[in-house]
């Protein structure tokens, strides 16, 4: 009996030394979580309840952001379109783009690492640099697309500078990014067993039926992440259009993040910015319910 308790306390010191370590090695994601991300999401939601220029001491004014926000700001609805927009039409051509590269490297072949780390890299790249390429790519006069295209007797448009093409410009410089996407699939297609392919062949399946019947619901789940993750992401989109457009022409391309910048750095309301960005968030939360809602019916999670 005492070489039981022995064994009991020596596990329990031992429990308590691991419990230690374990929040002594996650402090500092602890500490950078509570003061970079809950301090400022806490303060911020105060700040969307006051009159604050950003220097002055912060006003209490109650709901009055939010209404001035949704019933008298034009750039308001705008910028809301516009985006709802660039994401009903990116997420769904970078979901495709990513899942069609992740097939192709999914077939066993020689340089297939180093081709996931081509169409990764512009993921990882420096964002500023990648734009520039694309403002290049996109010339009306000196551009490569366009140059393409003359070679085939068609006169290219003006892309960047035209109201009609600037939106359609920065869906497409958007492939350019689904490499984060295209290896999230890429794990997903290779947890898929073999042995449902080859009953599939020996039932005389064509590549499309299993694609449709087998490929499709065991990557469910990761179609589901990704769709979730991409469309978050296209609603916080800024750092394109503000380098490549600058929200123009005429405002074609003025996304909502931008309007939460000039909100709160160029007219100096940043209580107002901060409700917007509230606003932004709670939008979010439902399209993320809605998505999740209507995918899980789809969705396969055990194999």
């Amino acid at each position: 009996m005492r070489g039981k308790k022995e064994n009991k306390g020596a596990e329990g010191v031992l429990m308590r030394k691991e419990r230690r370590y374990f929040y002594l090695f996650i402090s500092p994601w602890l500490i950078g979580f509570f003061l970079l991300t809950i301090g400022p999401m806490l303060y911020s939601f105060y700040g969307a309840l006051c009159d604050w220029d950003g220097m002055s001491t912060p006003q209490f004014i109650g709901l009055d952001n939010y209404v001035r926000t949704i019933g008298s700001n034009q750039d308001f609805r705008r910028a809301l379109i516009n985006t709802f927009v660039y994401a009903v039409f990116s997420v769904p051509t970078s979901m495709i783009f990513a899942l069609f590269l992740a097939f192709l490297l999914n077939k066993k072949h020689r340089g297939a690492g180093i081709f996931q780390a081509l169409f990764y890299f512009p993921s990882v790249a420096a964002g500023t640099a990648v734009y520039m390429v694309w403002i290049w790519l996109f010339n009306a006069e000196t551009g490569v697309f366009n140059y393409l295209l003359s070679l085939i007797g068609i006169e290219g448009p003006r892309w960047l500078s035209s109201a009609e093409w600037a939106m359609p410009s920065l869906i497409i410089m958007n492939l350019t990014f689904c490499g984060q996407a295209m290896l999230i699939f890429l794990a997903g297609l290779k947890q898929v067993p073999m042995t449902y392919y080859e009953a599939a062949e020996i039932d005389g399946a064509s590549e499309w039926q299993k694609f449709v019947n087998i490929t499709l619901p065991m990557i469910s789940p990761v179609v589901l992440l990704n769709t979730i993750m991409g469309i978050i992401s296209a609603f916080q989109i800024f750092n394109q259009p503000f380098i490549m457009t600058n929200g123009g022409p005429m405002k074609a391309t003025y996304m909502y993040g931008m309007l939460i910048y000039d909100t709160a750095f160029y007219f100096l309301r940043f209580g107002e910015a901060a409700a917007q960005s509230w606003i932004l968030c709670i939008l979010l939360m439902a399209l993320s319910m809605v998505v999740m809602k209507l995918m899980n019916r789809k969705t396969v999670y055990e194999l």
